[in-house]
């Protein structure tokens, strides 16, 4: 005798396929890694604006930087995806959405050639097939060399002739600092201070949370992000 087979419904899986903080199924699930709970990208990344604490169980994520502590879960996207009847095709298109009207700030119909935006992660060659990252989504900045700060001779630097590039969301400032050494032909030795809004931000901070928690939340509407450099200012 054949055994039976109950029917599940979705909302049987409710519980491990929807957010803590918004109540919908999870988009983009994103799994905090000191505790394991799993939210949307966006809510838990909007949510670590204001808090460096899990928002179900609590626990201190970071102490300065939890957007480091996030991993994406595709297994358990594809999962909802699956009992989820067109929830992947509405999510694609709110997505299409989103990027078509934020296409021409992107592309700077500020007349800018885009020739002038550098790549990060594939600056001299654009038919390169390398993959750094490109997958992940992308944000244009400005790096703007920081002048008239009391700095003379050896320790002056200089501006990029190419001052636009497009990066992973990832890079971190620590790679800003590099790509702006190589760039600017500065010694190994030389030391480089990166602000956002007149801070100093930290070598781990990634672009993503200096936008949202620097960039944006200081009611800058403008795009893209600025970021300056200088010379670091030894106080000592």
């Amino acid at each position: 005798m054949a055994a039976t087979h109950r029917k599940h419904l979705v909302k049987d899986f409710n519980h491990f396929i929807t957010c803590y903080v918004c109540k919908g199924y999870l988009i983009k699930p994103t799994t905090v890694t000191e505790c394991l709970h799993t939210f949307c990208k966006s809510c838990i990344v909007q949510h670590f604006e204001e808090s460096n604490d899990c928002p179900k169980c609590g626990i201190q994520v970071h102490e300065t930087n939890p957007l480091e502590m996030l991993r994406l879960d595709n297994t358990l996207e594809e999962i909802i995806f699956k009992l989820v009847p067109g929830l992947r095709e509405s999510e694609q298109q709110q997505e299409m959405e989103f990027w078509k009207r934020n296409k021409s700030k992107e592309n700077g119909e500020d007349g800018s050639p885009r020739a002038k935006r550098a790549r990060l992660d594939d600056e001299e060659d654009d038919d390169g097939d390398k993959d750094y990252h490109r997958s992940d989504p992308q944000i244009a900045i400005c790096l703007d060399c920081l002048r008239n700060n009391g700095q003379v001779g050896e320790n002056t630097v200089k501006g990029l002739m190419k001052k636009f590039i497009r990066c992973s969301t990832r890079v971190t400032v620590g790679t800003i600092k590099k790509f702006l050494s190589l760039k600017l032909k500065l010694p190994s030795s030389y030391e480089l201070d990166v602000l956002c809004n007149g801070e100093i931000m930290g070598k781990d901070h990634t672009m993503e949370f200096i936008y949202m928690t620097r960039w944006r939340l200081h009611g800058e509407n403008v795009y893209p992000m600025v970021l300056e450099y200088r010379p670091r200012i030894d106080f000592g």
